[in-house]
C-alpha cells in the first residue's frame, strides 16, 4: 500500500511539473522572425455541420492576422475526420480566402491525420528557397508543435492562438498535452515505439 502511494506521488509531481513547464514554455514562446517565408497552420476539428470549432478559428484568426502584417504562402493542415463533411485543410483555406486571402497564397494539404503528419506534409509543399517557417496552432500546442517541426527538417518559429478561456477546456487539452509530451519523449528514447 505505500508503494502504491508513493508511486501514485511521484507522478502526480511529475504530471505537475511538466504542466508547470507547458505553461512556462505556452507563454514564453520564440520570438517570430522577419525571415519566415510561409505559414503553416495546424488543422482542428470541423464540427459536422461544416462549422469551425471555436479553437479551429482561433487558429485561423491568427493566421489571418499574421498574413495581413506580413503577407506570403499559408499551408492549410489537415485531412478529413470521422464526422468531419470535408478535410480540415480545404475548410480551413476556403474560410481564409473568404476573408480575403488571395487563392494563390493558400495551399491547403489534405492527408494528415496528425501533428507530425501536418508539418512532414507541409514541408513537402513549401516551395524551392522557403528556409523557415511559422507554425500557427493552439498555444498549449505549440511547444511540441515547434519539437515536431525540428523533427521534420523544418526551421520553425509559432505563433499560438489563445485557448478558449473555459476551465473545462483547459484542463482537458493541458492534460492532453502533457500526456502527448510524455508519448512524444518516450518515442525519442525509445526510437520504433
Amino acid at each position: 500500500m505505500q508503494l502504491i502511494l508513493i508511486v501514485a506521488l511521484m507522478g502526480a509531481l511529475l504530471f505537475g511539473a511538466a504542466l508547470a513547464a507547458l505553461c512556462f514554455a505556452e507563454v514564453n514562446p520564440p520570438s517570430v522572425s522577419a525571415e519566415s517565408g510561409a505559414v503553416i497552420v495546424l488543422g482542428c476539428q470541423v464540427y459536422s455541420t461544416g462549422k469551425l470549432s471555436p479553437q479551429l478559428e482561433l487558429r485561423l484568426q491568427a493566421a489571418l492576422d499574421t498574413y495581413r502584417a506580413h503577407p506570403r504562402l499559408i499551408i492549410c493542415c489537415g485531412g478529413q475526420g470521422e464526422n468531419e463533411p470535408a478535410p480540415e485543410g480545404q475548410v480551413m483555406r476556403d474560410w481564409l480566402v473568404s476573408q480575403g486571402v488571395p487563392a494563390e497564397d493558400v495551399i491547403a494539404e489534405c492527408e494528415s491525420m496528425n501533428t507530425r503528419q501536418n508539418l512532414s506534409f507541409a514541408r513537402r509543399l513549401l516551395p524551392d528557397g522557403i528556409t523557415r517557417v511559422t507554425v500557427i496552432t493552439s498555444d498549449y500546442h505549440l511547444p511540441r508543435a515547434l519539437a515536431l517541426a525540428r523533427d521534420v527538417g523544418l526551421a520553425a518559429d509559432g505563433i499560438g492562438s489563445p485557448c478558449r478561456p473555459e476551465i473545462g477546456f483547459w484542463i482537458k487539452n493541458h492534460t492532453r498535452e502533457v500526456l502527448a509530451w510524455g508519448k512524444y519523449l518516450a518515442q525519442k528514447i525509445l526510437p520504433g515505439q
